[in-house]
């Protein structure tokens, strides 16, 4: 998986400031699709996708899942991912966000005796991500020589063609007439992030007061790759394009 340009990270990977560490955070409090981080899709918790992915790229000296659930652990652990803790309950809360989960998971193995330069972050949610796409995406990361990398995709529909709504439903001021039939080619390409890949360097994300800001740049995904699961839906939409492939 890894050739060219992406030895330099394989050189890397010894040990110290080097190293890179992939968390797939799996809290089991799921309110929209009860349990959904383990959820079978297509005879495989969901969870698992990611841990294989990561795997698949070689990009990691630990990949580690982030959860509160021994019951999740344990699943993780089969797949080859590394639990040796669960989260507390203050991360595990539903006002505490995945950064703050991230955090803790380095402060935890730095109290082990383990240091990593890098951290990825790869969502549960997003199983029909590649191998290929982690390793473009620290191609970008090495070749920028960026902070922070964030995947993105292509919008499905143009925000231009969007708006908010009265309470009297009423469309007299809803969309720019000027757009209204422009064919899509000719609007501008926007993109959102689609939550699949988070790279970042561990000192910018203790130290940036917003990560965004100094030297964080997009990774842009195919479409196909990008289904992110929320709830019932984008769960069946996920199922039927893996049964496709």
């Amino acid at each position: 998986m890894k050739d060219g340009k992406f030895m330099e990270a394989e050189r890397m990977g010894g040990q110290g400031e080097g190293r890179n560490l992939a968390i797939i955070p799996a809290r089991s409090g799921s309110k929209g699709l009860k349990d959904k981080n383990i959820k079978e899709l297509c005879g495989k918790p969901l969870l698992a996708y990611s841990i294989e992915v990561a795997q698949q790229s070689g990009m990691f000296q630990r990949i580690h899942v982030s959860t509160d659930a021994e019951r999740y652990a344990e699943i993780a652990r089969n797949y080859g991912a590394d639990v040796p803790f669960l989260r507390d309950a203050q991360t595990s809360s539903d006002t505490a966000s995945t950064w703050d989960a991230v955090r803790f998971v380095l402060e935890e193995y730095r109290k082990r005796g383990e240091e990593f330069g890098t951290v990825t972050v790869l969502q549960p949610t997003s199983p029909l991500r590649t191998a290929e796409d982690i390793v473009g995406a620290f191609g970008l990361f090495m070749e920028k020589q960026a902070n922070m990398v964030s995947s993105v995709c292509e919008m499905e529909h143009s925000p231009l063609w969007s708006n908010t709504l009265p309470e009297d439903l009423s469309m007299e001021n809803f969309e720019d007439e000027s757009l209204a039939f422009l064919p899509r080619q000719s609007l501008p390409t926007y993109y959102r992030e689609n939550g699949a890949i988070y790279i970042l360097k561990t000192q910018h994300l203790f130290s940036a007061r917003n990560i965004y800001k100094h030297q964080c740049y997009a990774y842009i995904m195919e479409q196909g790759h990008s289904v992110d699961i929320d709830g019932e839906v984008d769960f069946a939409v996920a199922q039927a394009m893996m049964e496709m492939k």
